[in-house]
């Protein structure tokens, strides 16, 4: 449709080749991307929604959303990105926050810093700037596995001066 090179999502954050539509197979198995900004279309300013956005064009400003971000390897994106998921193909030049991960897949070119609990990058990705690996949702989980090194209490060696 309108000349675009189509896209199917074979998983969350999974973009292959294929003659479908862009889709996303959420668990329950319906599809649901909210919006599409296509190759060639330039946006500035500020996108929050709720579900999954794939960009394929040009973006410059601020992405808010608890849901799914895809970036097409065409995509060309400017911007303070806050986001549940992020999954890139393309060039992402600002700050990346992610509240669940962080998917990084050849060729992509990210310059600024990355925030996520958990980061997968791909063989030819190009990475430039910071990278803070967050608890966010595993918090409970290694809150038990925690333990303190190097605590001073009273000691089993007796010192003798002679």
């Amino acid at each position: 449709m309108w000349g675009q090179e189509k896209k199917e999502v074979e998983e969350v954050g999974e973009v292959t080749e294929s003659t479908g539509a862009a889709s996303e197979k959420l668990p329950d198995g319906k599809e649901d991307i909210s919006a599409f900004v296509g190759k060639g279309v330039e946006f500035k300013g500020t996108i929050s929604y709720k579900g999954t956005v794939r960009i394929d064009g040009y973006l410059d400003g601020e992405i808010h959303t608890d849901g799914v971000l895809l970036v097409g390897e065409e995509a060309v994106i400017q911007a303070k990105i806050t986001a549940g998921i992020i999954v890139c193909k393309g060039k992402i030049t600002g700050d990346v926050v992610a509240k669940e991960r962080v998917k990084l897949r050849a060729p992509a070119v990210i310059n600024g810093s990355v925030k996520a609990p958990m980061l997968s990058m791909e063989d030819g990705v190009l990475f430039n700037g910071g990278l803070e690996m967050t608890q966010g949702i595993r918090e409970g989980a290694r809150e038990s596995a925690v333990h303190q090194i190097g605590v001073v209490g009273t000691s089993t060696v007796k010192r003798i001066n002679a």
